[in-house]
């Protein structure tokens, strides 16, 4: 019953149609919707973050905000990126895969990488009821293990930086990564007064565009420019904050 019910949500055809819907959702969405998102964005680091997701990998696309926000960055990394079936991509952060399934029919194999077992068990189901044959998943921390061998036109995250806490090394290690003239697309929180993930948060409250852009920079990228992909609104009334989500498109 699990994988059917995965099925209906992510059947190819349905995903981004079923995305569109929630986007009418969002944008201007109260705190309780985000269903504790992001106490870390991404599944990268730390026991602690980990088993997070791993508790919440069942009920993780439940939650529409993540699905229109998923939505929103695909649409602007299509506009933004000459995307094609030749291109050989990677998912660092993926988690249950919602990025993917809504770039999957305009890329080739798709890599989809996280260090959550839960998170890439749901995934895997989802991958296996809907038939998909480019997309695979696999458990890698880029901070703790060895690079893979492949080499990437496309990587791509969604709020998974600003959980790692070394970024110049991240950004290092997705440079080497990419082949030469790929494209990297990292989505994430712009730079907020840590009230978005409030006390005992330990990664990045959000980052500032022209300090990453220089961090990318040092890493070897080129050409970085940044979009603000999407807005996410938390509490009410005088209390009531945004948090824009913007996206940085550079090459290798």
């Amino acid at each position: 019953m699990r994988g059917e019910a995965l099925a209906r949500m992510q059947r190819p055809g349905q995903a981004c149609a079923e995305l569109e819907r929630s986007a009418r959702l969002t944008h201007n969405t109260g705190e309780a919707a985000l269903l504790l998102d992001e106490m870390a964005g991404s599944h990268m680091t730390g026991t602690r973050a980990t088993n997070h997701f791993d508790v919440n990998a069942a009920t993780w696309d439940a939650d529409p905000v993540k699905q229109a926000r998923a939505l929103a960055v695909a649409r602007e990394i299509q506009e933004r990126v000459p995307l094609s079936l030749h291109m050989q991509a990677l998912e660092y952060g993926c988690g249950t895969g919602l990025l993917s399934f809504a770039l999957q029919p305009k890329l080739g194999r798709i890599s989809l990488a996280d260090s959550s077992p839960g998170m890439l068990a749901v995934l895997n189901e989802k991958i296996t009821a809907n038939g998909i044959t480019n997309m695979r998943a696999a458990k890698l921390d880029l901070v703790t293990d060895a690079l893979p061998a492949e080499r990437y036109d496309l990587i791509y995250t969604l709020m998974t930086c600003h959980h790692i806490t070394d970024t110049d090394a991240l950004l290092r290690s997705l440079y080497a990564l990419l082949a030469p003239s790929g494209y990297l697309c990292i989505a994430d929180l712009d730079a907020e007064d840590g009230s978005f993930h409030g006390q005992g948060f330990d990664g990045h409250n959000g980052f500032d565009r022209r300090e990453l852009a220089a961090k990318a920079a040092s890493a070897g990228f080129r050409k970085a420019r940044f979009t603000t992909a999407f807005s996410m609104t938390k509490g009410e009334g005088p209390a009531q904050r945004e948090y824009p989500v913007f996206l940085l498109v550079a090459q290798r």
